[in-house]
């Protein structure tokens, strides 16, 4: 996969993750079913932690919550781990299984 077809595919699954929080603000607000935290942060985890933390900040959501204090920052460190480890390791192509 090139580098252009990744990057695409990370900004949008990021944009999706930042929709998807101010979704569950949204129904936080309206006394709705919400989105569980698990899965928020195991989307921030599939490469989405950039969107999970500019959605926690740019909605103010999830801002008390220490597991997404401290949580979104380490997903964004770790999710540029596994990008320079896969960019490394495809020999500077990024594979992607």
């Amino acid at each position: 996969m090139s580098i252009e077809v990744f990057l695409g595919i990370y900004v949008l699954w990021n944009s999706f993750v930042f929709m998807t929080m101010g979704r569950d603000k949204r129904r936080a607000k309206r006394h709705q079913w919400r989105i569980p935290e698990a899965r928020l942060l195991l989307m921030g985890a599939a490469l989405g932690g950039v969107g999970l933390y500019a959605g926690m900040k740019y909605f103010h959501h999830k801002t008390s919550h220490s597991k997404f204090i401290i949580g979104a920052p380490l997903l964004i460190a770790v999710n540029l781990l596994m990008i320079g480890f896969f960019y490394y390791v495809g020999n500077y192509r990024l594979v992607i299984f």
